[in-house]
């Protein structure tokens, strides 16, 4: 039988705290995490937000810690699976008896372990989960930071509509996220006057999408948008596009376009290209540029949207312990609910169920190599280069 994780990431790091910082006589606070270290799957978004974590961790030491005790992250590896990641947070609740805990990577694993940190009355802010069907089950635990998933295309069919487009296809691998934002697709494509002339699923492992494309190329569509939680799937359908010269107007990689990652690995393949997102370098958020800019330096590279997310989650739970005093998890959800502020991530206010009433989704388009916010129209860095060429002339 395979080996079951938690294998315990080796650190705590040691970072310099200041005369001024928590007594070093007084036990850490830890805050419990898994993450997707390995896995094929998700390994490359959650490096990113464990990335996050850590910068939180040391500037939030830097500060003085919570409550003159300074934080210590325990990360335990997922592999990428839900049922690992689930058996992660019991331990760490149960047997490591963590201070506080904070959410995984991604939509399906978070389902997964919002059950166990539910059983123990664990309160979990959950940075890099945005499915609304998980804050549909009566959790009072749980506290979302991004908006809706079902919502991520909205920019892109605005953008369709006013450019005077009239038809969309949809792509997207079977799975709760590409599910829920492919739904969201459909609904906002009827609200601004779009038809949906293709819509199909294909299964996880899929490597040839020639077939698919080819069904897409058929229907002649304007608008092309390709939903899936695997990186490497929307690598390869764009690279494909081009092999079959599948020529749209707009394409979208959704919701892995964003990332970094998808542009080195596709290079000049990738300019043109459309992604939803919840957040970007440029955006005017507070505190966002100086969280860039220690974030590259930390790290030498460019920080995603999971590394916001979790450093924003990060920061929310230590304020909030530091502002009530408290560890408590249901004296942090009253803290929690009624809030209404700013993070590096942007707006942030949840309803009863802990659900994401504030933040706004955003899109991008590479250009340049770089991504550019072109909706909506008060935070864009630049204007949509519409259409985009046929391969054959790029």
């Amino acid at each position: 039988m395979r080996k079951i994780f938690p294998a315990l990431i080796g650190f705590a790091w040691t970072f310099g705290i200041a005369l001024s910082g928590p007594s070093s006589a007084q036990q850490s606070l830890r805050i419990g995490v898994s993450l997707s270290i390995t896995g094929k799957q998700y390994s490359v978004q959650a490096g990113y937000g464990r990335e996050g974590y850590l910068l939180c961790q040391k500037d939030v030491n830097a500060q003085g810690g919570v409550l003159r005790r300074s934080i210590e992250f325990v990360i335990y590896d997922d592999g990428s699976d839900e049922k690992t990641a689930a058996r992660n947070y019991e331990k760490l609740i149960t047997e490591d008896k963590v201070d506080a805990v904070l959410g995984p990577y991604g939509s399906a694993i978070t389902e997964a372990v919002a059950d166990v940190t539910e059983k123990h009355r664990k309160l979990m802010i959950a940075p890099m989960a945005a499915t609304t069907s998980i804050w549909e089950k009566g959790r009072r635990y749980l506290i979302m930071m991004l908006a809706p998933v079902e919502g991520l295309s909205e920019g892109l069919l605005d953008l369709a509509a006013r450019n005077g487009l009239k038809t969309v296809a949809v792509i997207k691998l079977d799975g709760l996220v590409a599910n829920a934002a492919a739904d969201g697709a459909s609904e906002l494509a009827k609200t601004k006057g779009l038809q949906l002339v293709f819509s199909e699923t294909y299964p996880n492992g899929t490597t040839n999408f020639s077939g698919i494309l080819s069904k897409v190329k058929a229907t002649k569509p304007d608008v092309l948008m390709a939903a899936s939680i695997r990186l490497e799937d929307l690598v390869a359908i764009t690279r494909q596009a081009r092999e079959l010269d599948l020529n749209v107007s707009m394409l979208s990689s959704v919701p892995y376009g964003l990332l970094p990652d998808y542009y080195k690995q596709l290079g000049k393949d990738a300019e043109f290209v459309y992604s939803g997102s919840f957040w970007e370098t440029s955006l005017p958020y507070p505190g966002n540029q100086e969280f860039v800019t220690v974030y590259e330096k930390e790290f030498k590279r460019t920080p995603a949207v999971q590394s916001a997310g979790a450093y924003a989650a990060c920061r929310l739970l230590t304020d909030t312990v530091q502002r009530i005093g408290s560890l408590d998890s249901d004296k942090l959800r009253e803290a929690l609910l009624p809030l209404k502020t700013k993070t590096v991530l942007g707006d942030f206010a949840v309803d009863e169920r802990g659900y994401q009433t504030a933040h706004k989704a955003i899109t991008i388009q590479w250009q340049n190599g770089q991504q550019v916010v072109v909706w909506p129209d008060d935070v864009t860095s630049g204007k949509p280069r519409f259409p985009s060429p046929p391969w054959s002339q790029r």
